[in-house]
């Protein structure tokens, strides 16, 4: 089984996929180089990114991603008041400038190339060779970067952990989860802690610790998304909004004019805003849809009478185990099924967790994740100009807004005369994703990133007498 930790990872914008995966990815080849004493042998460096992060990686920051990766930075740690002064000197030392389908800095010593082909094995695939000085290969490796900030090598795609740790309470879809909770008595909560604590060769209360950490840094990336102004990078002149939507929404509030669900949707725009700058955020199960899970959390600890740290912790162990469904029996990545992969998936994650917090059965949690995916099959990924801007912002507050209240419905309900189980939801959600055309999904080929800049349609009115 893989961690919930592996779900919630502490990363930077603007993409999990295109940002923070190829600069794993080029940190892990840097640090192959340095295991294998051919560090300083090497006099170049060629990174080819094919698929979906050639053609929408400039919009996603993946390339300026590999140089920092390259320099050793990790996405978790890497001090954000640094990058640009960082790449600012990457750029004036290697003279880095954009040519046709080629990104070159210093030709004579390193190359980054802007792919047009497919790996075979995912979307999202990124391949670095290190030359030495008579032009010889020294080494080559071939990364996916898989979604959710998951990288995988070309040797392990596919490929179960043969050092996992046994869990007390194993499962591989909802249907176990539920079986282990009904014969054990438990909450999924409390199954994904006992689990947890294996995983982590830890205690369960070194494992709240780590989950409150998370929920710390989802409540920091909301402080930051409402307490900062100005236009988001890109070129799309997006300014930012929930600042004043939030100001707005407390003098309504003052009236008693405003319904209070309306904030999760200006706390997920919050997030997703800092993430198109490049802020800190929690990967959610991705960073394009980070603000939905982390708004419906911060709606909970602040408008529930009933929220205490404990259930707050409980809200991201549910979300987690449903989480870890998705990623296990389908997909989290946006260029692989769409957006019902990023969105969808976070929306269906929030529900579920949301559910148990407000005193759901397991039953019910699963039919709240359940019906939220439902009303996101089919949800295409076609961001305008590549950049995790338009739709994705209001996409992840109206996702906020729809978990809080599929989630309430789901309580009204006992659950037990519901058709659709979330494992056949989640099935049917990597067929359709299979099914769906390459330009939808995250190559910014198709739909709204290609319509909004057309001019509409005249429309002819013909007045008839009667």
């Amino acid at each position: 089984m893989i961690s919930i930790f592996d779900i919630f990872k502490i990363g930077i914008g603007p993409s999990s996929s295109h940002t923070v995966g190829p600069m794993k990815a080029a940190a892990a080849f840097a640090d192959q180089l340095a295991a294998e004493n051919l560090s300083n042998q090497t006099a170049r460096i060629v990174a080819e990114t094919y698929g979906s992060l050639a053609l929408t990686g400039i919009g996603h920051g993946t390339f300026d991603a590999i140089l920092l990766g390259l320099e050793g930075s990790l996405p978790h740690d890497i001090p954000l008041a640094d990058i640009p002064q960082r790449l600012a000197r990457i750029r004036n030392e290697h003279k880095l400038y954009l040519n046709g389908r080629e990104m070159v800095f210093n030709p004579e010593q390193d190359l980054l190339v802007l792919g047009d082909k497919v790996l075979p094995k995912h979307p999202n695939g990124l391949r670095f060779f290190a030359y030495d000085s008579d032009g010889k290969v020294l080494k080559e490796q071939v990364y996916y970067s898989v979604g959710g900030g998951f990288i995988v090598t070309d040797e392990a795609f596919g490929q179960e952990n043969e050092t996992s740790a046994e869990v007390p309470y194993p499962y591989n879809s909802c249907a176990e989860l539920l079986a282990q909770c009904r014969l054990n008595q438990m909450g999924i909560s409390e199954v994904v802690l006992a689990n947890e604590a294996v995983l982590g060769a830890c205690s369960e209360e070194e494992v709240r610790r780590r989950v409150a950490q998370v929920a710390e840094t989802m409540e920091g990336c909301i402080r930051r998304g409402l307490g900062a102004d100005g236009e988001l990078p890109g070129g799309l002149h997006v300014r930012r909004r929930a600042p004043q939507l939030a100001a707005k929404l407390k003098a309504l509030r003052e009236t008693e004019m405003v319904n209070t669900q309306l904030w999760p949707m200006v706390y997920a725009m919050a997030v997703n805003e800092e993430n198109a700058a490049g802020g800190r955020v929690v990967t959610a199960p991705t960073n394009g849809a980070a603000g939905i899970i982390s708004s419906v959390l911060h709606y909970f600890r602040k408008f529930n009478p009933h929220a205490t740290q404990a259930r707050v912790e409980n809200f991201l162990l549910t979300a987690g185990a449903i989480g870890i469904l998705y990623k296990t029996n389908a997909s989290i990545s946006g260029a692989d099924v769409g957006c019902q992969g990023e969105v969808g998936v976070a929306c269906s994650m929030a529900a579920g967790g949301y559910a148990e917090v407000i005193g759901g059965t397991p039953k019910q949690v699963e039919n709240a994740a359940e019906m939220v995916m439902e009303r996101h099959l089919g949800l295409t990924c076609d961001p305008v100009g590549g950049l995790v801007q338009i739709p994705c912002i209001e996409r992840n507050g109206i996702a906020a807004e729809k978990a809080l209240k599929l989630a309430t419905l789901a309580l009204l309900e006992d659950g037990t005369d519901k058709k659709v189980s979330l494992d056949a939801v989640i099935q049917t959600m990597l067929e359709t994703g299979r099914d769906m055309k390459a330009t939808y999904k995250e190559t910014s080929l198709a739909g709204l990133a290609v319509t909004w800049q057309k001019k509409p349609v005249p429309v002819s009115v013909r007045v008839v007498e009667c």
